[in-house]
């Protein structure tokens, strides 16, 4: 078991947990995940290790309730365990000197670029941060990436907060002003990892993406995570999960990626539906035991 030193939501249905794991907080690099299961017989989910702290034996992990599990973790406090956690997992994002990096995150995206933000600072690189969301309460770890970049650049759908757009046209206002960019990492929607790939091709910008939004399994053995790289099969989990934005195959990506969509819709109604009949008992029983404490106290 692993216990949840803190927890605290970030955005809506956005949560941030510290959690007591030192041996992985010991070993994990920029661009790993580890995978968790949050109750006996529960569902594997692979999520990234957005920080650590080797002194306090801690990651952090940040997870968007989208699915039933991950929607179920997010009901959990400070104080509470989870069953299983292993990691880290995968390759660690390739980190060097490039000169001038942009790391760009989008909704939760974000949580997976910030490690390698950190990184990219501790290499030398001049740090560019876009960080998006649909409105204000969606962008998260702006502070966060204030402390370890040398811009940050907050953009919003609605216009609500920061530049009113999508982080790609911020990255091409950045491109077309003159800026030398040297290297490129997009993590967020499929839509928007391959629209950043499409802005950056024109110039030669070495772009990477973070292929995480595909995993299922984490090990490689399910073959959820299968995707053409450079005309050639990859699994996420093992092979990346970055990889050049360039040679992805982002329509394929699209594709497999809905391949569970009717799974989990199931999964969902089934949980709400077993939610739903919990709270009718409840509330049942408490209608009972009135009952039997008034008819006491008129007998």
């Amino acid at each position: 078991m692993y216990k949840i030193r803190s927890a605290e939501f970030l955005a809506p249905n956005i949560k941030k947990f510290v959690i007591e794991a030192p041996k992985i907080a010991e070993k994990r690099k920029a661009g790993q995940f580890v995978i968790i299961r949050i109750k006996e017989g529960g569902e594997r989910v692979p999520l990234t290790i957005a920080d650590s702290d080797i002194s306090e034996g801690t990651i952090t992990i940040i997870a968007q309730g989208i699915g039933k599990t991950t929607k179920e973790l997010n009901t959990f406090q400070a104080g509470d365990s989870i069953q299983d956690v292993v990691g880290p997992l995968g390759k660690p994002s390739h980190i060097e000197n490039f000169g001038t990096a942009v790391s760009i995150g989008g909704g939760v995206g974000t949580a997976i670029a910030y490690p390698t933000a950190v990184a990219l600072k501790q290499a030398g690189n001049h740090t560019i941060s876009i960080i998006g969301g649909r409105s204000r309460e969606f962008v998260i770890l702006e502070d966060e990436m204030r402390k370890v970049c040398d811009e940050v650049y907050p953009t919003t759908d609605d216009g609500s907060y920061g530049y009113h757009g999508f982080v790609t046209q911020k990255l091409k206002e950045l491109i077309d002003s003159g800026r030398k960019i040297d290297f490129v990492l997009a993590i967020g929607p499929i839509p928007m990892m391959k629209a950043i790939a499409e802005t950056t091709r024109p110039y030669g910008i070495q772009t990477m993406v973070s292929l995480n939004p595909i995993m299922v399994d984490g090990t490689g053995m399910c073959g959820g995570c299968r995707a053409t790289v450079d005309n050639k099969t990859v699994f996420v989990c093992v092979d990346g999960p970055e990889f050049d934005a360039h040679k992805v195959d982002f329509a394929l990506l699209a594709q497999r990626n809905k391949s569970y969509l009717g799974d989990e819709k199931t999964a969902l109604e089934k949980q709400t539906l077993e939610q739903k009949s919990r709270e009718e008992e409840k509330k049942e029983h408490e209608c009972n035991y009135d009952k039997m404490f008034f008819s006491k106290i008129s007998s």
